[in-house]
C-alpha cells in the first residue's frame, strides 16, 4: 500500500494533467515541457511536498520496524565460553562491586591482597611494582604511581588506612555514589605519588657518601593519600560535623583537617620522615579540587 501511494503521488508530480484543481498560476502550451517550467515545477511540487517526504519517511520508518521484528523472531545467538565469563564479570561488577559497601570491600580487599604477597613474594619483585620511587618512575614503571597505594607491609599501616576508608568512605559512597569513591581513591594515589617525587627530586637534599655517589633512593608505599583524599573531602563538606582524631579524641572535622594539614607541612619542611607529608598533601589538594567543583555544581 506504501509503494503504490508513492508512485501515485510522483505520477501527479511528474504529470500536471492528472493534478485535481490546480491553482491558476501560468498554465504551459502545448509545445512546452511543464518540466522546463522551474517556476510551474515548484508550484506543482507545493501541494503534494508534505504528503511526498510524509509517505516517504513512512515507508523508511515501516523497513526498519520490519527489520527490527525479524531480528526479534531470529533465536539468540549462542555465546561460548570467554564471553559468558565476561558477561557474568560485568554483571558481578555493575551489581555486586559497584555499591557502597561493595566498592569500600574491592578497596579493603585489593589492600589486604597485596598485603600477603609481600609476606610470600619476592621482595624485590614487590619493590618493583608496590612502592614508588625516583628509580621506578626512571625506570618507566609508571604503574608504580598507583599500584603503591594498595601496598603495606606493617599491620598498624594498614589497618589505618583501611579503618579511615571504612569510616569516611562509606559517607562519601553514600552521598555521591561508589563510582565517585573509586575515583577520588584513584585521583589521590596518583597525586600523592606525583608530590611524593616533586618532595624527593627537588625539596629533599641529595646524600652523597664519600665517593661523590648518591644512595639508593627512598622508596614509599601505603594508601595514606587515597585515604586522605577521602578523609578531607567529608572535613571540607561537613567541618562542623564531630569525628574522632587518630580514633580516639572526638573534635570537630575542621580541627582534625586542620591538624594533619599542619603535620604534613612540618613533614615537607623537616624532612628525612619516613611518612611522606608531601603524600598526604596531595590527597588534601585532590579533596580540595573536587569540594570546588561541588560547590559549583550545586552552587553551595
Amino acid at each position: 500500500m506504501t509503494r503504490r501511494l508513492l508512485a501515485s503521488n510522483l505520477r501527479q508530480l511528474l504529470n500536471p494533467a492528472t493534478t485535481p484543481n490546480p491553482k491558476p498560476f501560468s498554465f504551459p502550451t502545448t509545445n512546452q515541457n511543464p518540466l522546463s517550467q522551474s517556476h510551474l515545477f515548484s508550484w506543482q511540487l507545493k501541494p503534494h511536498r508534505r504528503l511526498f517526504f510524509s509517505t516517504t519517511y513512512n515507508y523508511k520508518f515501516s523497513g526498519h520496524q520490519l527489520l527490527a521484528r525479524a531480528r526479534n523472531a531470529l533465536p539468540p545467538r549462542s555465546q561460548g565460553g570467554l564471553e559468558q565469563i565476561v558477561g557474568s564479570m560485568r554483571r558481578f561488577w555493575s551489581d555486586q562491586i559497584m555499591t557502597p559497601e561493595g566498592v569500600i570491600l574491592f578497596l579493603v580487599g585489593t589492600n589486604v591482597a597485596v598485603f600477603i604477597l609481600w609476606r610470600n613474594m619476592d621482595p624485590s619483585f614487590m619493590i618493583k611494582h608496590f612502592m614508588i620511587s625516583l628509580d621506578n618512575f626512571k625506570n618507566g614503571w609508571l604503574h608504580t604511581l598507583v599500584t603503591c597505594a594498595f601496598s603495606h607491609i606493617r599491620p598498624g599501616h594498614i589497618t589505618n588506612n583501611m579503618l579511615g576508608l571504612y569510616i569516611f568512605g562509606r559517607s562519601i559512597a553514600v552521598l555521591f555514589g561508589p563510582k565517585f569513591l573509586l575515583k577520588l581513591y584513584l585521583g589521590g594515589a596518583l597525586v600523592g605519588s606525583i608530590f611524593f617525587l616533586v618532595e624527593q627530586a627537588f625539596l629533599v637534599p641529595s646524600d652523597k657518601g664519600n665517593q661523590g655517589v648518591d644512595k639508593p633512593g627512598v622508596h614509599a608505599l601505603g594508601a595514606s593519600a587515597a585515604v586522605n583524599a577521602i578523609v578531607m573531602l567529608y572535613v571540607f563538606l561537613f567541618p562542623k560535623s564531630w569525628v574522632l582524631l587518630d580514633m580516639l579524641i572526638p573534635v570537630p572535622a575542621a580541627v582534625m583537617g586542620a591538624v594533619y594539614i599542619t603535620a604534613d607541612l612540618w613533614r615537607v619542611l623537616k624532612g628525612g620522615d619516613n611518612v611522606s607529608g608531601a603524600g598526604h598533601l596531595g590527597g588534601a589538594f585532590v579533596a580540595a579540587l573536587v569540594r570546588s567543583r561541588i560547590r559549583k555544581r550545586f552552587g553551595l
